[in-house]
């Protein structure tokens, strides 16, 4: 049975009706963490994969209007529900009020399937070595019926995988990762990050991230100034060489590097080998999702009130 909390405490957070209990951390054991909204089109292949794993799973759930609780509850997952503000306050909040004994941490959105090839070798891992406090996992796009193997989208590196407060999600409104304390490792195997939602919403949800995406390049979010981010280092981690690419990027002149990003992800890094699917996400991510971001700083520079 699925056990259900429902315990309203300021910002609609709901949480355990149980005190927490500092009781000892599990050896080597795992519970994954999963965040989900009207999922259901996704969740279940995800959960399915998952309990391979392990069968300690947690959802923090942003008040789904569709199946995805009564999902959740036919694979026994512990869930919780609170509004969601943002992917980093969301994580972190998670982090801090559910009742996670076990050792190790997998967090997961709801469209992340985990392979067979990543379940055995993070078993082999954990059994074989305490060298590290955390994994890079990699990630692989399934969209439009296809897997994207080039543009540069594969592989994806995402620090998901760590040992209980050994992590903590940077302070952005957009674009958030996993900050690791400590030692952490590449994996070979990956997840599959599964696009099941139609072009409809996959606009609608970037058109969002695309006004947080410039509340921070604009330095109007809390958030932009904190000092608690992964730094930008092309000798760094993956992802602080990521960061530092993405900084590059920015340097170019706006409005015109969609079209530098476009030609890097579909000619050099040769996205146009993965057919239809991959020309349409190249041109998604450069001419839809970072030319509308540059149009809106374009709009803001220039329309602000009292300019």
């Amino acid at each position: 049975m699925m056990r259900y909390f429902r315990n309203r405490v300021k910002k609609n957070e709901l949480i355990s009706l149980r005190p927490r209990r500092d009781l000892p951390l599990n050896m080597k054991s795992i519970s994954i963490i999963l965040l989900t909204y009207n999922s259901q089109a996704s969740v279940k292949a995800t959960l399915e994969a998952a309990r391979i794993l392990s069968p300690d799973i947690y959802a923090v759930d942003s008040f789904s209007s569709d199946g995805t609780i009564n999902i959740l509850k036919k694979h026994d997952v512990k869930v919780y529900q609170r509004t969601f503000e943002n992917y980093a306050e969301q994580r972190n909040w998670a982090m801090n009020h559910l009742e996670v004994n076990s050792e190790w941490q997998l967090h997961l959105d709801a469209d992340e399937i985990l392979t067979s090839e990543l379940i055995d070798e993070i078993k082999s891992e954990l059994i074989s070595t305490d060298t590290y406090e955390g994994y890079f996992i990699p990630r692989k796009i399934h969209f439009l019926g296809r897997d994207l193997k080039h543009g540069g989208y594969f592989p994806i590196y995402h620090m998901r995988l760590f040992r209980t407060g050994c992590a903590r999600v940077e302070d952005r409104i957009y674009d958030q990762h996993f900050v690791l304390s400590g030692r952490g490792k590449k994996l070979k195997s990956f997840f599959i990050d599964d696009h099941r939602i139609s072009l409809s919403d996959w606009t609608i949800r970037h058109n969002h991230w695309s006004d947080l995406e410039v509340k921070e390049l604009l330095g109007e979010s809390p958030e932009a100034s904190e000092k608690k981010i992964i730094r930008s280092s092309f000798i760094g981690n993956v992802l602080e060489r990521k960061r530092a690419r993405k900084k590059a990027y920015l340097k170019l002149p706006s409005l015109v590097r969609p079209f530098a990003l476009f030609f890097y992800r579909y000619v050099f890094r040769l996205g146009f080998l993965d057919g239809w699917p991959g020309f349409i996400y190249c041109v998604l991510q450069a001419f839809w999702f970072r030319f509308l971001i540059d149009a809106k700083i374009y709009e803001a520079e220039r329309f602000r009130p009292g300019s």
